[in-house]
């Protein structure tokens, strides 16, 4: 039996040094998963930024970190995320969709305070 999961993706954005959250895209804005299917969640920044959180808040309320990262890459099971500074996006990519990856979907920026 196919099970739907329906996962959102949201937007956190902490402002650091006057940082607005009108300098990230969010995409898709909603995404809904079929068990044992694939997706990509992908945040767009119009300023740069020098690190990226993603995190998922369960139908619970309960907010869990997923990655905090550096450009570069990191998997952790069927979970991979990659943060581009000089693109100026991440992506997090959900393997072999599972019930319990159901939830609200968050990506946090952070960008270098000018002094």
């Amino acid at each position: 039996m196919e099970r739907n999961l329906g996962a959102v993706l949201g937007i956190l954005w902490v402002q650091i040094c006057w940082v607005r959250g009108n300098n990230v895209e969010q995409s898709p804005l909603f995404l809904s998963l079929h068990e044992g299917t694939n997706s990509s969640l992908r945040c767009n920044f119009f300023i740069a930024m020098t690190t990226v959180q993603w995190f998922r808040q369960d139908p619970r309320g309960s907010l869990i970190n997923l990655f905090y990262l550096a450009p570069g890459t990191k998997e952790n099971g069927r979970l991979k995320s990659t943060f581009d500074s000089k693109e100026r996006y991440s992506t997090l990519h959900i393997s072999d969709a599972q019930l319990e990856d159901s939830g609200t979907y968050f990506c946090a920026a952070y960008a270098q305070c000018s002094q």
